[in-house]
């Protein structure tokens, strides 16, 4: 994969920047702003890598894990969404598992997950993970102390398991300003659409901001392994989150472009003596537009 040098400085020529708070009121990062016709270009570039990718990972037969963990309305599904809307879904598949059954909860906590795990030629993204463990349920306290520093201690040893076997496992943390993730959830209130989008426990989350950096920051110290590191996504602005992410993960996976050639399309052959049944046979849904 190679990156065109004269679109790349369009795109970074194109973004100015101003201060803003990150995950810790004390870290500053730069919040990007990106001309919609330049993200529009961008995307469209990457979708195509994105095909190319696919394409390979079906051909050598590769299991292809992304994780994506980070704070309520960081902009984890809409990266997700982006990556997914031009792939085949055979092959690329989303996992966003719900609250765990009666069964699941008495099981070994990675159990639930096992059967997700991608097979040869997949590529599996998973919106939540694991880390849930790391994240809400010490937070929310539906997890033990024991239960608790036992994920601690038996996740990099699970992930350690999971790249030996031959697995590309990646893992993305998105980091939102306290700021920006209010905005986004004042928001969600006030559009019907996205309204689903903000649970009672995203509600809890506002009043418990300083409770989930310092289990992020223990969970880091725990899991940010050689193996499997996480990176980290500065998510403030989602177009500029959504290209970064997709450009970073396609540089994570050396590919070759084994995009098939379009098939010809043969010649309508004639309908010869076949009669089409009476439309008044048929149901058709109400032509309103």
């Amino acid at each position: 994969m190679s990156q065109d040098p004269q679109r790349q400085s369009e795109t970074e020529t194109s973004v100015t920047a101003e201060v803003f708070a990150g995950d810790h009121g004390d870290v500053k990062a730069k919040r990007h702003k990106i001309k919609a016709q330049v993200y529009e270009k961008e995307l469209a570039r990457l979708h195509i890598e994105l095909v190319k990718l696919q394409e390979w990972v079906k051909h050598e037969g590769l299991r292809v894990c992304v994780l994506f963990e980070g704070r309520d309305a960081a902009g984890k599904g809409g990266v997700i969404k982006r990556i997914t809307e031009c792939l085949n879904p055979r092959i690329c598949r989303v996992v966003a598992l719900g609250r765990p059954t009666e069964r699941e909860k008495s099981s070994w906590y990675f159990q639930r997950y096992v059967p997700h795990l991608p097979a040869a030629g997949e590529i599996v993204l998973f919106d939540r993970s694991w880390y849930n463990r790391a994240g809400v349920e010490r937070v929310m306290g539906f997890c033990t102390d024991v239960e608790y520093k036992e994920f601690l201690r038996s996740c990099p040893e699970f992930e350690r398991m999971l790249v030996r076997s031959g697995m590309i496992l990646i893992k993305y943390w998105f980091s939102v300003s306290d700021e920006e993730q209010e905005r986004r959830f004042q928001k969600r209130m006030e559009d019907p659409t996205r309204s689903w989008k903000l649970s009672p426990m995203d509600v809890e989350s506002r009043s418990r901001w300083l409770e989930y950096s310092k289990a992020k920051d223990v969970m880091f110290a725990h899991t940010d392994i050689k193996q499997a590191p996480w990176y980290v996504v500065k998510a403030d602005n989602k177009k500029c989150a959504r290209l970064n992410c997709i450009s970073h993960l396609l540089s994570k996976i050396k590919y070759k472009d084994l995009t098939p050639t379009p098939p010809t399309l043969m010649a309508r052959p004639e309908a010869g003596a076949y009669v089409r049944p009476p439309l008044e046979d048929q149901t058709f849904v109400p032509e309103i537009w």
